[in-house]
């Protein structure tokens, strides 16, 4: 039986272009070895890049000396002195420089444990960094999902064509964040942080430039649209030729990217498009474990 508790965390920025800040983010966070990062997921289209860090808990943890915590939260220091989302164009949706972060536990790791790294982190993020912060999944008391935070807060909705350019329009809030200010800045933008079980992100290209009807596919296949249950969609620009339907496989186990590839292969055809071979954006929950172990036998 594994005798690890391991943690993992996702951290999605938007940025990808600039490798000088980049390079930054990633200095601040090998600074803490115990959290090492174990994948790093680039899309120069998208000007996004997401990074997944993974590190052991110890029998009674600790929050505030966590790594995986500590390393996070200077990566997402690191991230708001090199990157000025006023500055920021991409088509893939964002609501600040750290878009989302969100923990999952691992081995015998408990959603609990995930939550309470989680509320630590948002903590420190509103107070010390004043940036509006969000909480979803176990962390937030409210029961606060992730695409409802984003729906309320226009996430899915490009200001510039199928673009997403520049920071928000308003300083204003449309309701109140669960840490930090009631105010937004600009160049920082929002943070939005959560822990759930595992989540697997699987992209289908569909070969077109025809954005209302791979819309159509993504709401197809999607639970809300009544498709398959626990995989949520966004059709986003990727290219000139190019749409992906971009999915969150919510229950990977019970509807995995084949399942999903199937389904947009079937709608794309209905609609006169083809569909490409869709592609995962990180390791598989065993694979990360499988990496961090080997990472963390050569310490």
């Amino acid at each position: 039986m594994l005798k690890w508790t391991l943690a993992c965390c996702k951290v999605y920025i938007s940025e990808s272009r600039n490798k000088a800040a980049l390079e930054s983010i990633e200095h601040a966070a090998k600074l803490f070895p115990q959290a090492p990062i174990v994948n790093k997921f680039e899309d120069a289209t998208y000007n996004r890049v997401g990074y997944t860090l993974v590190s052991s808990l110890t029998p009674k943890p600790s929050v505030d000396s966590c790594p995986l915590k500590t390393a996070v939260l200077a990566m997402v220091k690191a991230a708001f002195e090199a990157i000025d989302l006023e500055s920021h164009c991409g088509s893939h949706p964002r609501l600040g420089v750290v878009d989302h972060i969100c923990f999952h536990p691992l081995a015998h790791a408990s959603s609990d444990q995930a939550a309470g790294i989680a509320k630590s982190l948002a903590a420190d993020v509103g107070s010390s960094l004043q940036v509006p912060t969000f909480l979803y999944g176990a962390a937030s008391e409210q029961g606060r999902t992730l695409d409802s935070i984003r729906r309320e807060l226009g996430y899915f909705k490009p200001n510039s064509g199928n673009q997403w350019i520049g920071g928000p329009k308003s300083e204003s809030l449309p309701m109140k964040p669960d840490e930090g200010p009631a105010q937004v800045t600009r160049a920082k933008g929002i943070v939005v942080i959560g822990a759930s079980q595992w989540v697997d992100n699987y992209n289908v290209p569909v070969f077109s430039t025809d954005i209302a009807a791979v819309r159509r596919i993504a709401k197809q296949v999607s639970g809300r649209g009544g498709g398959l249950s626990s995989v949520q969609t966004m059709a986003l620009a990727h290219g000139d030729d190019v749409i992906e339907v971009a999915c969150n496989l919510l229950e990977p186990s019970k509807v995995g990217g084949e399942r999903v590839q199937q389904e947009v292969e079937r709608l794309a055809e209905e609609e006169g498009m083809t569909a490409g071979k869709g592609y995962f954006t990180d390791f598989s929950e065993e694979n990360i474990i499988e990496s961090y172990l080997k990472l963390n036998s050569e310490l």
